[in-house]
């Protein structure tokens, strides 16, 4: 095979079409645009959202709610998904991540006391009190950064 043997594949290449070109074209005349009216000129067309004069749907609905650009989007984990892991694990937001018990990455994690722990963890992600004394209850650490 030489590069001047290189084509195409089949069906992968369509003509371009070329319209206003007379009725033989298929597409002459209005150019596939109809008789008269807005949508037939150039730059014609109503903008989006615009319903003829009657009042649009966004500014007969009432406005509602905000979106705090400050905030911060905390994922919450349960203390019982990390029975998984073996004595002497350190936990942290990579390890979560890889081994997928947080498959969504936010501004952070932390750790609630939902469910039960018995293996002796090193955790070094943010926890409420509660599951913090859990987990120095089995014995593990809680290392903040």
């Amino acid at each position: 095979m030489q590069l001047n043997e290189l084509r195409p594949n089949a069906g992968s290449r369509q003509k371009k079409v070329r319209k206003g070109r007379g009725i033989g074209s298929t597409l002459g005349k209005t150019s596939g645009r109809g008789h008269k009216g807005q949508k037939a000129r150039s730059g014609g067309g109503v903008r989006p959202g615009f319903e003829g004069g009657q009042m649009p749907i966004f500014r007969r609905l009432p406005k509602r709610g905000f979106k705090n650009v400050f905030g911060k989007e905390i994922i919450p984990v349960a203390l019982g998904k990390l029975e998984c892991f073996d004595n002497g694990t350190v936990v942290t937001e990579e390890l979560l991540y890889q081994t997928g018990i947080v498959n969504k990455k936010r501004d952070g994690l932390k750790i609630l006391a939902d469910g039960e722990l018995t293996k002796q963890l090193t955790v070094q992600i943010a926890c409420s009190k509660a599951a913090a004394e859990k987990i120095e209850a089995v014995g593990g650490k809680v290392e903040v950064k």
